[in-house]
């Protein structure tokens, strides 16, 4: 957003809404007039030039002084006194102004210029100015961080003002997320966890940044040979600045003044592996820390004087967590499941931390249906504006002998204030059936107790038993953990499908589940479905139970987790204590979803769902594979829900792991569903034969860089694909610039999939 600052008694924020008024009041004749004296070195001149602010937020009054509210944009000053650097400073800002989020970018009074970027969320405008600096590699003042920095403006004029996105007038945020994100940004701050170099909060007229943390350059595929003109900056598409800047994270952060040498060796020893001890790359790529170059040489040779051994264990950890967000999407025909990120939620890391490594992804699925469970009346907006509650529905579904029990111990802690709730109310219920049974006669019966809320229920259940539970439970969701997920069967009524229209009810929004009977003592209620679950079982099984509904929605409504199969002979599992102290972790997040009421608004779960919805989206275009495609849109909501469920146990704020898990949580649950049921649910549809199980494949892959319209064809074929869509699916690739038309009948993939770049 854009603000002019008025100053009368007192300086006031006036929100400019369009780009006419924008120009306007920079090409004013007295702004004009005074734009030239202060040209000319009339420093009072400068000073009564129009002023405007572009890191606030929005602001509920115009009072400027003390204001507690930061924008998604941020204003980075750069200095410069020569018109020919100058202008090559400008075709140097253009050239990178994607990669930068340029949205202004105007001449300065002094001829330097002015530039407001997208600033990422959750981070600070100081780190977003190091970060554009590094891109860049132009020199910043650190001085200029403030929220309240006010800029004079030059003319609306095109020498002046040479680019303006018209989206700087809008605010993504609501005002009370720019509020909660100022918030965060000053915990940020003041709790130390700004990635920055030590300099960058010192006072520096020309800081480089570059110099500590190297900028990212091309992407590329792992390190190749490095000569006097170029250099890979990236191991198999994860820039080596990233690399760096996650070791320090994962690593106690920047070293002090005393320890820098020690740690900086400890870095290079790490980064020799993928470096392919390639001395001339380390040196390029190394943090100076404010060291000098020949004391980092110093290290990077002690550092490759022997050959490195493989990839070490904490380097393998730095890049399992980079690359499960370089590669949102990755073919699901592997033998193993998408790789649970190492930088998980401060809750699932909790949920996981006793649960031995093989176990830790069936875990941090299970949790989430008694996490929901405690949420009573809470609703969130999915991206089509419909209300959903917390509905979640998991199925574990492993081998025999996998250790199933690993979810038992996090259900049961999550579970304990419900359990002890029940207990008394399940008391209550038992002594007026005792009372009951004294009195004899129907007219002497005693009216049921009010407030029977009871939650957790036998699975052994009849269908009126549980539509008793349901309609007394004033509004809370019931819930049921089964050891074998065929003990549903009780619950299959006349027509033999009928626990799984319930699961379908449970997951539908304002679903009912119920009956009507006419006799006096039958139980006659039509509450709202609030039923969350957690299944058990073999996977033979449970391809068995679901065999008879694979394409009738169960299937998609349900979250499904595995366990991968362990070695013959394999060390015992060991697992952590859960005790007191445990629980005592675990209940400020019970007592945050607890406590939480209405329509609980989530930004971030919103806008994570729309890109999800997008990645799904371009993975189902490249692999034409419709199994994938349909059960993608259940499982996003799936997904988006989990997060949601995280952020209100966070108190309704968000942490920058949630994105990952939850992307890694959609791909994992999708890639079980295509293992387990894909091929039975695509011979289903198309009436064939069970083919072998298999992951959706990425097509475009599968061809060349040039293809015709025979290659295409052919691959569609070895896929069990028709053929007869070929043509649709390539007018496909085209209309969404995956594939170039060289003839009639042959293509050429774009830059961006060409084998070399994927």
């Amino acid at each position: 957003m854009i603000y002019q600052i008025i100053k009368n008694e007192h300086k006031y924020a006036r929100l400019v809404k369009k780009r006419e008024e924008f120009v306007a009041l920079r090409n004013s004749r007295e702004n004009l007039e005074n734009l030239s004296k202060a040209r000319a070195g009339d420093e009072k001149a400068k000073a009564k030039l129009v002023q405007f602010a572009y890191n606030l937020g929005m602001l509920s009054g115009s009072a400027l002084a003390g204001c507690k509210s930061i924008g998604s944009y941020f204003f980075h000053d750069i200095d410069c006194y020569n018109q020919s650097e100058s202008q090559a400073m400008a075709q140097q800002i253009m050239a990178k102004k994607d990669e930068i989020g340029l949205m202004m970018l105007e001449q300065s009074a002094s001829g330097g210029w002015h530039l407001v970027c997208k600033r990422i969320p959750g981070t600070t405008i100081l780190e977003n100015q190091v970060r554009i600096a590094s891109i860049l590699q132009l020199e910043m003042d650190t001085n200029t961080h403030d929220l309240q920095r006010v800029v004079f403006s030059t003319s609306g004029l095109p020498d002046d003002l040479l680019y303006l996105d018209d989206e700087l007038f809008t605010e993504p945020m609501t005002e009370q997320e720019c509020e909660a994100e100022y918030a965060r940004i000053k915990a940020r701050e003041r709790n130390g966890e700004e990635q920055v170099p030590p300099e960058a909060k010192k006072s520096r007229k020309h800081y480089k940044p570059w110099l500590v943390f190297p900028s990212s350059c091309e992407e590329g595929q792992g390190v190749e040979e490095i000569n006097s003109s170029t250099a890979i900056k990236s191991f198999k598409g994860v820039s080596y600045s990233d690399i760096i800047a996650e070791w320090w994270r994962q690593n106690d952060g920047l070293p002090q003044e005393g320890e820098r040498n020690v740690k900086l060796y400890q870095l290079a020893v790490n980064l020799r592996a993928i470096c392919d001890n390639n001395r001339d790359l380390l040196l390029q790529i190394m943090p100076r820390l404010g060291l000098g170059d020949d004391e980092v040489r110093s290290i990077v040779d002690s550092a490759c004087k022997e050959s490195p051994k493989g990839i070490s264990k904490a380097m393998s950890k730095v890049l399992d967590s980079l690359q499960q967000e370089v590669k949102p999407n990755s073919d699901s025909d592997d033998s193993t499941p998408p790789v649970m990120p190492v930088r998980l939620p401060k809750l699932i890391n909790l949920l996981t931390k006793n649960t031995p490594n093989q176990y830790k992804a069936a875990v941090a699925h299970a949790v989430f249906p008694p996490l929901g469970t405690h949420l009573k009346e809470v609703e969130f907006e999915y991206t089509d504006y419909v209300l959903h509650e917390a509905t979640l529905m998991n199925c574990l579904m492993a081998h025999t002998g996998a250790g199933k029990g690993c979810i038992d111990e996090p259900i049961r802690h999550i579970m304990a204030d419900i359990k002890a709730r029940d207990a008394e109310n399940t008391r209550r219920e038992a002594e007026w059936k005792k009372d009951c049974q004294k009195k004899g006669a129907n007219k002497d019966k005693l009216m049921r107790p009010a407030g029977l809320v009871i939650q957790e229920i036998d699975p052994d259940m009849t269908k009126p038993a549980l539509v008793t539970r349901m309609d007394e439970a004033e509004g809370h969701f019931v819930y049921v953990k089964l050891n074998e997920i065929d003990l549903f069967e009780q619950l299959k009524g006349q027509t033999g499908k009928q626990h799984f229209q319930l699961m379908c009810l449970a997951f539908d929004p304002g679903a009912e589940f119920g009956q009507t009977r006419i006799g006096t003592q039958s139980v006659t209620a039509r509450p709202k479905c609030r039923f969350n679950w957690n299944a058990c079982t073999t996977i033979q099984k449970g391809r068995r139970f679901f065999s008879r509904v694979l394409t009738d929605g169960p299937i998609s409504r349900i979250n499904f987790c595995t366990i991968p199969e362990m070695e013959i002979g394999a060390e015992q599992p060991i697992y952590g204590k859960y005790d007191a102290a445990f629980d005592a972790e675990l209940k400020p997040y019970i007592d945050n979803l607890t406590s939480a009421h209405g329509v609980v608004d989530c930004p971030q779960a919103f806008k994570l769902a729309k890109k999800l919805q997008e990645e799904c989206a371009e993975f189902a275009r490249l692999s034409q594979d419709e199994t994938y495609w349909n059960l993608s849109h259940r499982a996003i909501v799936i997904a988006w829900l989990k997060a949601c469920v995280l952020y209100v146990a966070n108190g309704c704020q968000w942490e920058k792991s949630i994105e990952a898990f939850i992307r890694w949580s959609l791909q994992y649950d999708l890639w079980c569903k295509m293992q387990f049921f894909g091929a039975d649910i695509e011979a289903a549809n198309s009436l064939g034969e069970r083919i072998a199980n298999r992951g959706p494949r990425n097509l475009l892959e599968l061809l060349p860089d040039e293809f015709t319209l025979d290659d295409a064809r052919r691959v569609r074929k070895q896929q069990g694909k028709d053929e007869q869509k070929t043509i649709f699916m390539i007018r496909n690739w085209m209309n969404r610039n995956y594939v170039i038309q060289n003839s009639e009948f042959s293509f050429e993939k774009s830059y961006k999939y060409k084998s070399k770049n994927q």
